[in-house]
């Protein structure tokens, strides 16, 4: 079991994947619900400091180079497209954004939509934990709940 909470963990640091493919993959291997969901709101927020401190200064030094500006320009506005249909980025939006287990949003993608819109450290850091743990309950309650749900079936 240890390996599986490991590769949990790993698979809840993964951007786009986050804790969105961790839960299931604990639900799979038969972790329980409890370990799952703690691994993945761990692994999932790690990032989270590092993408609020550096994400700036990364795509800062990237700029100097034409092929890695092309990767900055896209996720500048993959994250303008999303900051401009929710219009502003205050604290309830990105911890919903954040909160919805769907591709495309997560921690990730909200630390980056708050690092680009100067929204401050401690309020950005609030607002991943809240919406990762939302995220997190959501995904293990349909994880764990479609598991049990189909259990008649093993």
């Amino acid at each position: 079991m240890v390996k599986h909470v490991l590769w949990a963990l790993f698979i809840s640091m993964i951007p786009v994947i986050e804790l969105r493919g961790s839960i299931p993959y604990c639900a799979a291997m038969g972790v329980p619900w409890y370990l799952a969901i703690s691994v993945a709101i761990i692994g999932n927020l790690l990032p989270v400091p590092f993408i609020l401190l550096f994400i700036r200064k990364i795509f800062d030094w990237m700029r100097k180079y034409p092929k890695l500006n092309k990767i900055v320009v896209f996720c500048e506005n993959k994250f303008a497209k999303k900051v401009a249909g929710a219009g502003n980025v205050a604290f309830w939006t990105l911890v919903g954004f954040i909160a919805i287990p769907l591709p495309g949003t997560g921690a990730w993608t909200g630390s980056g939509i708050a690092a680009v819109c100067d929204v401050p450290f401690k309020k950005a850091v609030l607002a991943a934990v809240i919406g990762v743990v939302i995220a997190s309950v959501i995904v293990t309650l349909i994880s764990y709940g479609a598991l049990a749900g189909l259990s008649f079936l093993l």
